[in-house]
């Protein structure tokens, strides 16, 4: 396996022993977050590259990133968690170039037959037609309207938007039906569409969270590697507020032992930076992103790794990861609770404010299509 492998890698208590043999050479996988393919927990088989002895992994080019085109029949996705508050979104994309070792959505990509791991980073699939289903659905005769959140699985504005520009053309369409939505992103890329979420933001349309997981660029560069630098993305909390969209800043994931001692630090630089609003998500490992948020972890901080899941373990009564409504945000227990009353005091002391209501009232279904009436 080249310099990748040198020696096997065991946490007591983990899921899975850790298998250097398994992880992806360094050199390959440059630039991405996770360290290896691990299959998918449908798949019927396990897959891992070998070196037959001939060097022939030495010669595989790095990974690079391929997009493929979804047809969803609907793009609204609605949802009834009582923890959470909203109950539709949109995602744009499916899988994430970001390549954020931490991200919740990684298991979903098994469902499409590929491994949350470097798949998620590098098999990205683009929702053409985006915006028609959107029109489509808001021109719905019983649709009643609420804030549609964006960026709530995938980053929206990850490097695919560029080129493809799935949520500027949904952002034109809520534009127009004076529709709101609240957008969640790490990308600086959000300044963009600043001549839509303004003129949103001043009718009580729009607003932008940003997530800002750490001040460290050695450390985002490791946990995020194509996402904004924290730079970029503090600069985007202070143009986007400048020009009226009201702003947020996610902590989120708080990570055990790895950034949870830069919670006030964030806070207030966020603050300085105009953001009125702030949150935070304690680390979330379902299913097989405890696998690969554990490898990740040993090879990069061996030195914390067990301290950061006994901490893991400590707020989701002794296991990684636990899915209870009403939980699984913030965790329980001493540790949970005191990073709890850390940002609460801090946001307080700051002076961050309840969060912003958008309205409703103002809007306009998009006009339906005309239809050839049936003649029979």
């Amino acid at each position: 396996m080249g310099r990748a492998a040198q020696a096997s890698v065991e946490i007591k208590g983990a899921p899975q022993p850790i298998d250097a043999a398994a992880i992806i050479d360094a050199d390959r996988r440059r630039g991405r977050g996770a360290l290896s393919k691990r299959s998918g927990r449908f798949e019927k088989e396990t897959r891992e590259e070998a070196d037959d002895g001939w060097g022939s992994l030495e010669s595989l080019p790095a990974l690079m990133t391929n997009f493929h085109v979804e047809k969803p029949r609907t793009i609204i996705t609605r949802n009834d968690s009582p923890d959470i508050s909203f109950d539709r979104s949109i995602n744009p994309y499916r899988g994430c170039e970001h390549g954020c070792v931490y991200c919740f959505a990684r298991p979903t990509h098994a469902y499409m037959g590929f491994s949350p791991g470097l798949d998620f980073e590098t098999e990205i699939f683009v929702k053409e037609g985006a915006a028609q289903l959107l029109e489509r659905e808001l021109s719905a005769p019983r649709y009643v309207p609420k804030t549609i959140a964006i960026g709530t699985n995938t980053d929206p504005y990850q490097p695919a938007e560029k080129s493809h520009r799935i949520m500027r053309s949904i952002l034109e369409v809520l534009a127009r039906a004076n529709h709101p939505v609240g957008i969640v992103t790490k990308s600086a890329l959000v300044l963009r569409d600043l001549d839509l979420l303004a003129p949103m933001a001043a009718k009580g349309l729009a607003k932008v969270a940003i997530s800002v997981t750490t001040l460290d660029r050695k450390l985002a560069r490791l946990m995020e590697p194509r996402a904004a630098t924290p730079e970029l993305r503090l600069d985007a909390l202070e143009k986007l507020s400048a020009a009226g969209v009201p702003t947020a800043v996610m902590t989120a994931p708080i990570i055990p032992a790895i950034n949870d001692d830069e919670i006030e630090r964030i806070l207030t630089r966020a603050h300085a930076a105009g953001a009125r609003e702030a949150g935070y998500v304690m680390l979330r490992l379902p299913l097989e992103l405890r696998d690969l948020f554990t490898e990740w972890l040993a090879t990069h901080f061996p030195d914390r790794a067990r301290r950061a899941l006994a901490l893991v373990r400590s707020t989701r009564d002794g296991k990684l990861y636990d899915a209870s409504f009403g939980t699984r945000m913030k965790g329980e227990g001493p540790y949970a609770w005191m990073i709890g009353r850390r940002f609460e005091l801090a946001a307080a002391r700051l002076g961050f404010a309840q969060k912003t209501r958008l309205r409703t009232d103002l809007f306009e279904p998009p006009r339906r299509a005309p239809q050839q009436l049936n003649l029979f």
